[in-house]
């Protein structure tokens, strides 16, 4: 799924920081970059954020000892409010 990301700062799983600059992903220049590519899509920008969530965090959880892990603000809040 990570293939389908525009730009160069992707998440780097299962930690899920950005591969160029290792802050948390989505960082803000993946931001812009989703905004970018996926500015006449709204709809498909949050459907592969939400599939990302998911998966990262799975894989979060999974390396926090199995403690719930909730990404949802860092996923998808701002890309909801990016639209306003």
């Amino acid at each position: 799924m990570t293939e389908l990301l525009p730009g160069r700062h992707t998440p780097l799983p299962p930690t899920w920081l950005c591969r160029i600059d290792a802050h948390p992903w989505p960082c803000g220049e993946a931001k812009l970059a989703l905004l970018a590519a996926y500015a006449d899509d709204r709809p498909g920008l949050l459907t592969l954020l939400s599939t990302l969530k998911e998966e990262a965090e799975d894989q979060l959880t999974q390396l926090d000892g199995g403690r719930p892990v909730d990404v949802t603000d860092r996923f998808l809040t701002w890309a909801c409010q990016a639209g306003r």
